[in-house]
């Protein structure tokens, strides 16, 4: 068995899928703990950290400095009321950034989930779709 940040997630399941790197932050990890509590269902991660490098070649729009890249967003699979619920108790108990992908396939469809500072990229509690 792997280690665990928290008693629902790995640190495999948080590592960066480019470079195996996993430098999440422990405040985010409680609050994702904390959700995960509150939602009272398995919540599969698609991506947790990911190193600067990588996150420019996924992400171009975010490049080096994109949430992930902060140890403090994470993307969980989810669709429909699942995904309403998820995204009402991540705003309820203190998550930042909700960002909302649910058109297509449902194998596909995700929230993102994020506890960056009101610093960064503009005001904060911030709700957006993909």
């Amino acid at each position: 068995m792997g280690k665990y940040l928290t008693p629902h997630f790995s640190q495999a399941e948080m590592t960066c899928r480019g470079t195996g790197q996993c430098e999440m932050d422990p405040e985010f990890m409680e609050l994702l703990e904390r959700i995960r509590m509150e939602y009272g269902k398995g919540m599969i991660v698609t991506s947790g950290f990911r190193a600067p490098r990588y996150n420019q070649t996924i992400s171009p729009k975010t490049g080096a400095t994109g949430p992930h890249t902060t140890g403090r967003a994470a993307d969980i699979l989810v669709a429909g009321p699942d995904a309403y619920n998820l995204m009402q108790i991540a705003q309820s108990l203190g998550a930042t950034g909700i960002g909302i992908s649910q058109r297509g396939d449902h194998a596909k469809r995700f929230i993102h989930i994020d506890n960056l500072g009101a610093d960064y990229a503009g005001p904060r509690p911030f709700v957006w779709s993909y």
